[in-house]
């Protein structure tokens, strides 16, 4: 009998034991989210100022749920990263399932958002509320880019929780490896969207 399991039953020793996963911690992995990155206009600088300000009004009046947060920050900053126009389309709660070949277990799941480029995966995305811890949310993100329909390119992924983002590189072969960028705090002096979305726009322009 198969047995299905979720994957916030997941942890990261469970990858690492039944899908050979490996953390590579050396920046030569993943150095999309430190070069070659666009500019931000004064105008985006302008928008995104304007999210972290909801993200602060949002916060004086708590609970951020992750309802709230998707809809209020997220959202706001895919759109001005261009991700919701041709040639992407986004999808919500999509689907997914991967199967251990050897145990008969299948992990079942949605990913909360998912950007598409002519059926190639650009970026998934695993938004949280704001008490949720990105570490907490690793294993998760990464259950769902093993799933990705497309093992001979790389994968990339976000958490996101409102206050804290951090991308993630899946590269899958003999031995699937992952990397992750520095964390991105919204709160912290300046404005760090900044920089989340200067990543945003640089995965968007990897070619499929």
């Amino acid at each position: 009998m198969v047995q299905k399991l979720q994957p916030r039953e997941i942890n990261l020793r469970y990858l690492i034991d039944n899908f050979g996963l490996q953390r590579v911690r050396k920046n030569d992995l993943f150095p999309e989210w430190q070069e070659n990155l666009p500019e931000v206009t004064d105008t985006e600088k302008q928008l995104l100022d304007r999210v972290q300000d909801i993200y602060y009004n949002l916060v004086d009046s708590p609970p951020l749920l992750e309802n709230a947060v998707k809809l209020a920050i997220i959202s706001p900053i895919l759109f001005i990263a261009g991700l919701y126009e041709s040639p992407f389309q986004l999808k919500a709660e999509k689907s997914i399932a991967i199967q251990e070949e050897d145990e008969g277990r299948i992990i079942e799941g949605r990913i909360d958002i998912l950007i598409l480029k002519k059926d190639f995966w650009v970026t998934v995305i695993e938004s949280k509320q704001l008490s949720f811890s990105t570490d907490a949310a690793l294993a998760q993100l990464l259950t769902y880019m093993l799933a990705d329909p497309h093992p001979q390119t790389p994968t990339f992924g976000m958490i996101a929780t409102g206050a804290n983002f951090i991308f993630v590189k899946l590269v899958r072969g003999e031995t699937p490896e992952f990397a992750l960028s520095p964390e991105f705090v919204i709160r912290n002096p300046g404005n760090e969207l900044y920089r989340v979305l200067q990543i945003l726009k640089r995965l968007s322009q990897l070619p499929d």
